[in-house]
């Protein structure tokens, strides 16, 4: 069976004077029937190739399906009057979304069913719901195509009734004033998808007339809109990947202009949270690069007037606050995990919740309440099932509310190990990684092992437990979650060296990871594969090109690998807001060191491990034609035979099919491609 080769079309590309050829340029057109016929002839090439799987993937989904307790709920939480609850019922799809009003036994409001609205559509997304103030209210926002493009509609909650005001082409993102009426929203470009644009809507009013409050003129800018626990302030936000700038009004005055909390200034990177008469912001002014924690009068906002509340620590991150009437909870990150740091506003008494392991990971969940004692905190491992508590931080006892439930009896903690273990770089550097396996492996480098990373955008890769993830652990795989640079598991200096002219140190790190796992004898080069999406599928390309002899296989979820031709049109979504990420390829210093690396551009007359490559025709974030390129330009370049899939989700977005069972089709199509490469059948 032949595998399509796409036409080959040179495109000549010229940046500084460098001449690229791209032979596959023409694939990016969505409208043109000659690149669905690619897509579709690829989408059945691996379906060709697959078919002795496909009862297998069957039997790999009902094995995880049957793992996850489809008729679930969430913890419920109180706020304003209402107990909010989000539950599945079985055999479906979507969440159903409901309150009770002021008890648990009280009778069920169902506010929104999304198996009734998903019905007729391919793919289906329902979010930014937001209750008004006098809980008569919901805003909620639609997407059925996955370009994460919203319709905002808004729902009267004591009749039923869906209003006749209907905003299109939003982000999903909105904030009420206190009045019950007015209502704030963001808007993007119809391009490049950069939230961009601030509205003001008054309910009954025609959207066509919505106030314009802020346009965003800086292409590198995003806007968000927000209310923020106190209730009082509504805060317009701008943020690049460096610098941040707000602006807020009082919630009580929606007509009122908007005035600026501090302006921008380049690499200041701040949030803020109000309380009593006070902001408290969170920032790395100074040179805080860890970041720190000050206080300011809510009427002298500029930062001259901002106060150190808690200063920066070398060693210790602050990722964010919680503000309680009584208690200040902060969570930070030290040596790489996380901790919840109680503080009594009293001054006295402050403490960190307890952890007894390395492989944890905590978080502070849903605590919109001000007046009370109980902390609502998240806790998993790679062995311990995802558990939500609430923590009493007067009298220091704790609730578990709800532990995940594993299905179908054959789960037990106790037949997993999980250990934390560390690797050095090739410039001396410690990278910490986190395993799980099945008790009684042998180190003896016959283990098929999964290593699993991402290393961008300072965003830490946590230990955590998934139990889809047993049907490769029950069949001898070990798990490997290594925190390279360029995420924020070590603190905000692991993120720096992960980036722009120091990029390279991500793939290296995943590289040097890898060769400790065959060294330390964890596996070896005919057991071992690599999986990343998005910015870790460009991670993937990197390493696929870098050192393609160390991994037997590699899956390469919606991959971005075209980095220069992307980040040098500013036309596409997302670009212009990632210079401080990659680098600007308009300056030479960043595109002939973005040239080095960029998967695309470097692939090469050289054998290539196993490939499996994801993708969604309408992902906004990376486009489908970036993977479709590389894996054109692959299936002519590379010199062995090996496996080479390009699976195309023809009615899907950035995320992969909405359904929650869908999803786990498509993970059943990745671990029968590493099943199947280990030659394990069943």
């Amino acid at each position: 069976m032949k595998a399509p080769i796409a036409t080959i079309k040179p495109k000549s590309l010229e940046k500084h004077g460098d001449i690229r050829i791209d032979n596959y340029f023409w694939l990016n057109d969505r409208e043109n029937p000659e690149v669905i016929d690619y897509l579709n002839a690829e989408n059945d090439y691996y379906n060709k190739a697959t078919y002795h799987t496909k009862n297998f993937q069957t039997a790999l989904f009902d094995e995880m399906k049957s793992r996850i307790k489809e008729d679930d709920e969430s913890v419920p939480y109180l706020y304003n009057g209402y107990y909010y609850i989000t539950r599945f019922e079985k055999g479906q799809d979507y969440p159903i979304y409901s309150r009770k009003k002021g008890s648990l036994t009280a009778p069920e409001e169902i506010m929104f069913n999304g198996n009734e609205m998903a019905k007729g559509h391919k793919f289906f997304q329902l979010s930014g719901i937001s209750i008004s103030n006098d809980n008569q209210f919901a805003i909620f926002s639609l997407d059925v195509v996955g370009r994460r493009i919203y319709t905002i509609q808004i729902k009267n909650l004591i009749t039923g009734e869906i209003l006749a005001d209907k905003i299109e082409n939003a982000t999903g993102n909105v904030a009420w004033a206190n009045d019950n009426k007015t209502f704030f929203y963001t808007r993007q470009d119809e391009k490049t998808l950069r939230s961009d644009k601030v509205y003001k809507h008054k309910l009954g009013a025609n959207t066509a007339q919505d106030v314009l409050v802020y346009f965003e003129k800086d292409d590198t800018f995003n806007v968000s809109v927000m209310k923020g626990k106190s209730k009082k302030y509504i805060a317009i936000g701008s943020s690049s990947t460096l610098t941040d700038e707000y602006r807020t009004i009082l919630a009580d005055e929606p007509d009122s202009e908007f005035k600026v909390f501090q302006e921008r200034v380049r690499g200041l990177e701040y949030s803020i949270s109000h309380y009593g008469d006070s902001f408290y912001i969170v920032t790395n002014a100074d040179d805080a690069t860890n970041f720190k924690l000050m206080k300011t009068p809510e009427n002298a906002t500029a930062k001259t007037n901002w106060k150190d509340l808690i200063p920066h620590r070398k060693d210790v991150l602050i990722e964010g606050i919680d503000i309680f009437k009584d208690y200040l909870v902060v969570s930070e990150r030290s040596n790489g995990l996380n901790k919840i740091r109680i503080m009594p506003w009293s001054g006295t008494g402050e403490y960190y919740l307890p952890f007894d392991i390395e492989t944890y990971t905590a978080y502070t969940t849903a605590n919109v309440d001000f007046d009370t004692d109980v902390l609502r905190y998240g806790y998993q491992s790679m062995a311990t099932p995802s558990s939500v508590i609430d923590f009493n931080m007067k009298t220091k006892t704790k609730e578990i509310k709800k532990e995940q439930q594993v299905l179908g009896g054959k789960f037990d903690k106790k037949n997993y190990i999980e250990e934390r273990i560390w690797a050095t770089a090739s410039d001396g550097t410690k990278v910490p990684m986190s395993v799980v396996y099945r008790k009684g492996l042998k180190k003896n480098g016959k283990n098929p092992l999964l290593q699993y990373a991402y290393g961008s955008y300072g965003m830490s890769m946590d230990p955590y437990f998934s139990s889809t993830r047993l049907s490769l652990l029950d069949r001898g795989f070990v798990y490997v979650i290594a925190h390279i640079r360029g995420g924020e598991d070590l603190g905000r200096q692991w993120y720096e060296d992960g980036k722009l002219l120091k990029k390279r140190n991500t793939f290296t790190d995943f590289i040097d990871c890898s060769k400790y796992l065959i060294a330390e004898k964890w596996t070896s080069p005919e057991h071992l594969y690599a999986e990343g999406g998005s910015a870790g599928g460009l991670l993937m390309g990197a390493v696929a090109n870098m050192a393609p002899s160390l991994y037997n296989g590699i899956i390469a979820q919606v991959p971005f690998v075209d980095v220069m031709t992307t980040m040098l049109d500013d036309t596409i979504p997302l670009t212009t807001g990632e210079y401080d990420e990659w680098g600007n390829p308009n300056d030479k210093k960043y595109y002939d060191y973005m040239l080095s690396y960029s998967p695309y551009d470097n692939v090469k007359a050289q054998d290539y491990p196993n490939m499996y490559v994801s993708t969604g025709l309408h992902d906004s974030q990376v486009q489908y034609w970036e993977p479709a390129k590389w894996v054109a330009k692959l299936r002519v370049t590379k010199t062995n035979d090996k496996q080479l899939f390009l699976d195309t989700n023809m009615d899907a977005g950035h995320g992969g099919a909405s359904g929650r069972f869908e999803a786990l089709k498509e993970l059943a199509k990745e671990f029968a491609f590493l099943l199947d490469l280990e030659k394990i059948e069943k």
